[in-house]
């Protein structure tokens, strides 16, 4: 002890993080030249239910994650501390103090999630990938006339309370900051480019033979079956690649290749969401000289992004064409008012007219294709399934799939897109309509009630035997 206090003006830290019990304790033995020290720390009151949006402030203050991170200037501007002397009772005594020095301003930082939703979403998913084993998940809800975000909810979490039980890994939130080929999930997104450019003809049909060789490359369909002459609602049902492939290869590659990036594949999202990424899309010269290249993006695969950039992308169809910016914050806020929404925005790059038809579309895929499980009776919900191979630098992982379903709702008057993604789920029935449409049914039948949207259709009653 007398070598580590030796020359040193201030004492030495025996323990951190006491207790309010154990301090009282101490402070009760009255011993002399035992001090303690109070210091202030964040209280997460909703613990895990936030941690991968919210983040965290670390022991020292300094913000590791989240918006403690992405937003921290703002959040430590209302912070001030002040050293009061206190009389022998414990007045406060304002010595050498200016008046209004103790002004406080009660600004907060308010976010456009619902927590009702949010614990839905968490509690639905995490029991999914615990069922398929499955290494995570995430769900997103996203507001698609103005791109809040009502839900955005990954497991495995941790609690922001007591992070230093968890391994750092999981502070970052993935569907972010994380990339993937989104496979079929894409398929309406391409078959909207291809309407634009007046490539195919919304009544047309293509010839699906099962498959197909393109510049030496075989290409199939996911049961490798041929499905014959069909339409391009079938195409969806069906998760036709086939039909996908013969369907944009009459949009030229160029053309392909510049909607993809004007899409922003390969841009970061405009978002308020720290960490966001910008996908990759192989080149415009592999485009032109590689027929693989747009061969495989038809169908979702050969290029990647983030789950944050296909639900922006799905809100774009269900919006009327235009591409909203994806947020989770409406701004600092002062007294109990909360903020209202803002006005519906975005840069229109389709034609209302042309995603209008694709989502009429998507409604097929959940009257009587792969989506059929997030059918609810009197509703008009749109869909697809996605089950991609999941490729690591370049090359596909035997085996590893991601499962993903997007829903929108309800079709006669979008309001809203529901993304789920499950990385990794284990045993050979894991499929987009195995594993995540169950959750995303959830999530949809709790979005019904909470923001009161009525039924479109009349629910048939059932007959009593």
């Amino acid at each position: 002890l007398m070598r580590a206090m030796e020359g040193r003006k201030s004492g030495v830290k025996l323990v951190s993080d006491l207790d309010p019990d154990t301090a009282q304790r101490v402070r009760n033995l009255g011993i002399s030249g035992l001090d303690l020290e109070a210091y202030p720390q964040r209280i997460y009151p909703q613990g895990a239910l936030f941690a991968n949006v919210v983040g965290f402030l670390n022991l020292e203050r300094v913000p590791q994650a989240g918006l403690e991170q992405s937003r921290d200037g703002d959040l430590r501007r209302h912070e001030a501390v002040r050293s009061l002397r206190r009389g022998a009772d414990g007045t406060p005594l304002p010595d050498g103090l200016k008046a209004g020095v103790l002004y406080g301003d009660d600004l907060r930082l308010q976010l456009t999630l619902d927590a009702r939703l949010q614990q839905v979403a968490q509690l639905a998913l995490s029991k999914q990938v615990k069922k398929w084993n499955a290494k995570r998940g995430v769900a997103i809800v996203m507001d698609v006339r103005n791109g809040e975000l009502l839900a955005l909810a990954s497991t495995p979490t941790y609690d922001p309370n007591k992070f230093w039980n968890y391994k750092p890994g999981l502070f970052r939130e993935w569907s972010v900051q994380d990339l993937y080929e989104p496979g079929s999930t894409f398929k309406p997104i391409n078959l909207a480019i291809a309407l634009q450019e007046n490539a195919i003809d919304p009544a047309g049909k293509v010839n699906d033979t099962g498959q197909l060789t393109i510049g030496g490359w075989p290409i199939f369909n996911h049961d490798r079956r041929a499905n014959g002459v069909i339409d391009f609602p079938t195409v969806l049902q069906v998760s036709s690649n086939v039909g996908m492939v013969q369907a944009m290869r009459r949009v030229k590659p160029e053309k392909f290749w510049n909607w993809l990036h004007t899409l922003g594949i390969d841009a970061t999202p405009d978002t308020d969401l720290p960490g966001a990424q910008a996908g990759q899309l192989k080149t415009l010269e592999a485009f032109r000289t590689q027929p693989i290249e747009p061969a495989t993006a038809a169908f979702g695969q050969g290029f990647n992004l983030t789950p944050l950039k296909l639900i922006q992308l799905h809100a774009m169809l269900a919006n009327g064409g235009r591409l909203v910016s994806p947020h989770i914050t409406r701004g600092l806020r002062s007294g109990d008012e909360l903020a209202p929404p803002p006005p519906a925005s975005g840069v229109q790059l389709i034609k209302p007219e042309i995603a209008q038809t694709v989502l009429n579309w998507m409604e097929t895929v959940v009257q009587k294709g792969s989506g059929k499980g997030a059918a609810i009776p009197g509703h008009r919900i749109g869909g697809k399934t996605g089950t991609a191979q999941k490729a690591e630098n370049g090359i596909y992982i035997p085996g590893a799939r991601i499962c993903s379903f997007v829903a929108h709702l309800p079709i006669n008057d979008p309001r809203y897109v529901v993304l789920v993604v499950v990385d990794e789920p284990k045993g050979g029935n894991a499929y987009g309509s195995t594993v995540a449409v169950p959750v995303a049914r959830q999530i949809i039948e709790a979005l019904l009630v909470i923001e009161k949207i009525p039924p479109a259709l009349p629910v048939r009653a059932k007959a009593h035997t």
